[in-house]
């Protein structure tokens, strides 16, 4: 599991606001933290295009695997099991994670 990756993942259970059920998520944690811990540190997709300032938007292309236009939900960020985990679908560009980033650095200042 690497920085970029984008996996289909069970969120559930969940609670008010979070994003629940099987999902494509956006793998943001860096590859150290990858490769040691039982953990990922994720973002959620959703088809439900909503154009939130900094959520980066993904066209479906054999590189990255998804049927769908998706938002990455960086507000939702979380930390997950890898046993959440259950199909690799593809990968996000380097640009997109450094987009990512950024938001997060917004997000955190506010």
């Amino acid at each position: 599991m690497l920085q970029g990756e984008i996996w289909f993942a069970n969120l559930n259970p969940a609670k008010g606001s979070e994003q629940m059920g099987l999902r494509p998520i956006l793998i943001i944690s860096g590859n150290l933290l990858n490769t040691y811990l039982p953990i990922v540190i994720c973002c959620p997709l959703t088809t439900q295009i909503k154009n939130y300032k900094g959520n980066v938007i993904l066209h479906p292309n054999a590189q990255n695997g998804l049927s769908k236009i998706s938002e990455v939900l960086t507000f939702h960020i979380r930390s997950i099991s890898k046993e959440r985990l259950t199909k690799k679908l593809g990968t996000t560009t380097t640009h997109n994670i450094e987009l990512i980033k950024e938001c997060l650095g917004d997000l955190l200042e506010l």
